[in-house]
């Protein structure tokens, strides 16, 4: 750090976007230029671009929860530093680690390390500027009313009980506070240490029998103890053992966020991973309506609902928040109108899973243009549902020992899971209709199932063959793609002795068309085979269904077609079982054993393709 003479002050002069708001606020106060003047302090200021992003109150107090008496450089801030705002209510400091350095936040505001100064006033005392890049916002106390003493530096608990006091905006506390007094659970939010506590608000009490629901269990769900977490300061989706984590009851909490439109919307999720017959196993999703509160023993962050109750149907999760995470899902649904299939069978069934796309995934220009056919639209929505409860665990476990596949409420027609797991972090991929989705919020709980939120659409492709093969986590670790050919890394090993690209050139179509399974069976059957034009030799096939699966037949035997319809923009990719091999297309060389050499092609051949590709 650099030194000036006569405090920090001098150094606003130098730093341009200083010389008006806070500077101005700064000058204005008595108390902090006695500071500035006489004593040591630490000083913690925001930039203009801040305070234009701020909208709440303005006065010159504010400067005080900017500034502590001490002079505190950035190697020594600990958890907490004092305030000299009334009360000196603390401010909560948090060093998150990133990849390449650790980053410092003060409550929800972020330091810019590279700008911190510390100087020397007249006095000989150590002043330090901490520049940050949002305004340190208090909990004020209303205007004195009714002769009372105003609260000020309150704890969780005090802050609940005199929430009417203080400026939280339209926000009321009554029916949470209600519950708490009555299950004896205000040492919760008394506790002395560093917690983070989330309050619903009374709006989230509807239906009024949801009060019922919430026991001293549930309570305890809302409290993260021992770590204050501030919005801009945690990651997004790491998870923290709630009080509710028992031998019986176990709940984690996190906080995702999702953009609808231009706005940043934050989430805070609980996630019961072992319940028991009163508390139901799943997540629940909760908006936050004011986060960030500051108190006495951590923060407080106002939320939408209660967290843990499941009490709601997978409809009424959709269309409970006109902004929620999957409000354009649900204004999708409703544009088929009130009375159409799909809403029907949600609204009917019991056991039932959503994989529901996101609100960002409806702006792809693709998908724009495909929502007005509402007959392709219905088919496109029962691609999303499963008619069983599939919660994350049995989608892992199902999983383990091949790929798993769900039928879908489109006939015939499946999703597919694959389960990614690079340095412990597990990411559950979903194929449907062509498209390759990433499930960005899992097991958001329901009194009729499951609903799983992903970054795309299904059913409406954006990639052709070539970029399919490459990104599809079923393809892409056994096909590598060439312009010219493609070649399967496994084969090279036996590129003396099969014609790698003569074999390959028989599972490519090359027709006027696409033909999906359907397709050909009807041209096709059981009795006629139908001969379709490849760059080697003609294809002759026989399809045929059976138990709700599609086979092939070639050269004598039949093959069974693992995943049908795979759409690309260019053409349809079919998985099957065994590729169209000749043993007349091995070609031994020293002492290998044809018969051998064709049975580990098949073997490794696994999940090969035969696919109708328009061009390169």
């Amino acid at each position: 750090m650099q030194g000036l003479p006569n405090s920090v002050l001098p150094h606003f002069y130098n730093l341009g976007n200083f010389k008006t708001r806070f500077l101005a606020l700064l000058e204005r106060n008595a108390v902090a230029n006695t500071s500035l003047q006489y004593r040591q302090m630490t000083l913690f200021a925001p930039t203009n671009q801040a305070f234009q992003r701020y909208n709440g109150e303005m006065d010159d107090s504010l400067v005080l929860f900017h500034i502590s008496n001490l002079a505190t450089t950035l190697t020594n801030l600990d958890y907490s530093i004092s305030s000299e705002l009334d009360g000196n209510p603390p401010l909560w400091v948090t060093r998150r680690r990133d990849t390449m350095h650790d980053d410092i936040y003060v409550n929800n505001a972020k330091v810019d390390i590279s700008r911190s100064y510390q100087a020397t006033n007249r006095n000989g005392k150590m002043q330090v500027l901490h520049v940050v890049d949002q305004v340190l916002q208090p909990l004020l106390p209303l205007s004195q009313s009714s002769g009372g003493s105003p609260v000020y530096n309150p704890n969780a608990y005090q802050f609940l009980e005199h929430s009417d006091e203080f400026n939280i905006g339209p926000h009321r506390l009554r029916s949470f506070r209600q519950k708490v007094n009555q299950l004896q659970k205000k040492e919760v939010f008394n506790a002395d240490g560093r917690h983070t506590f989330f309050i619903p608000v009374d709006e989230g009490f509807k239906p009024t029998t949801r009060s019922d629901l919430i026991d001293a269990k549930v309570v305890d769900g809302h409290v993260i103890p021992h770590h204050v977490l501030f919005t801009q300061a945690t990651p997004d989706t790491k998870e923290f053992k709630s009080l509710a984590f028992s031998d019986n009851v176990k709940v984690i909490i996190s906080f995702t966020t999702s953009m609808n439109g231009k706005e940043e919307i934050t989430f805070v999720n609980s996630n019961t991973v072992a319940g028991d017959a009163k508390h139901s196993r799943g997540v629940v999703l909760a908006d936050i309506v004011r986060a960030n509160i500051p108190v006495k023993n951590g923060v407080v962050h106002l939320i939408q609902r209660p967290l843990m109750v499941v009490d709601t149907t997978i409809v009424d999760f959709l269309k409970e928040k006109e902004d929620g995470p999957l409000c354009k899902f649900y204004e999708v649904i409703m544009d088929l109108g009130e009375h159409n299939q799909f809403l029907n069978e949600l609204i009917q069934a019991k056991d039932i899973t959503l994989f529901a796309p996101s609100n960002e995934a409806w702006n792809e220009i693709s998908v724009q243009n495909v929502i007005r056919n509402h007959q392709k639209l219905q088919e496109i929505l029962n691609l999303h549902l499963v008619r069983e409860r599939l919660p994350l665990d049995a989608i892992i476990h199902n999983n383990m020992n091949q790929i798993y596949q769900a039928p879908t409420a489109l006939p015939r027609r499946y999703l597919y899971f694959n389960v990614i797991n690079y340095q412990n972090n597990m990411t559950l991929t979903v194929e449907g209709g062509g498209v390759n989705a990433t499930v960005t919020q899992t097991n958001i709980a329901a009194t009729n199932g499951f609903v799983h939120i992903i970054d795309r659409v299904l059913g409406i492709p954006y990639t052709t063959v070539y970029e399919k093969m490459k990104t599809d986590p079923m393809l892409k670790n056994r096909v590598q793609t060439h312009r010219e050919e493609i070649c399967i890394p496994f084969l090279i090993t036996f590129s003396r002795a099969c014609e790698t690209k003569q074999i390959l050139e028989r599972h490519m179509i090359r027709a006027g068309r696409s033909y999906t399974v359907s397709d050909l069976k009807l041209l096709a059957n059981e009795t006629h085979p139908f001969v379709l034009p490849t760059s080697r030799d003609p294809l002759r096939l026989r399809v045929k269904e059976s138990d709700k699966n599609y086979y092939v037949e070639w050269n004598g035997r039949w093959i069974h077609v693992f995943r049908p319809d795979v759409e690309c923009t260019n053409g349809i990719i079919h998985v099957i079982d065994e590729p169209f091999v000749l043993e007349s297309d091995i070609r031994a060389t020293g002492g290998a054993d044809k018969s051998r050499l064709a049975y580990n092609i098949c073997f490794l051949f696994i999940s090969f393709i035969f696919a109708r590709i328009f061009e390169y």
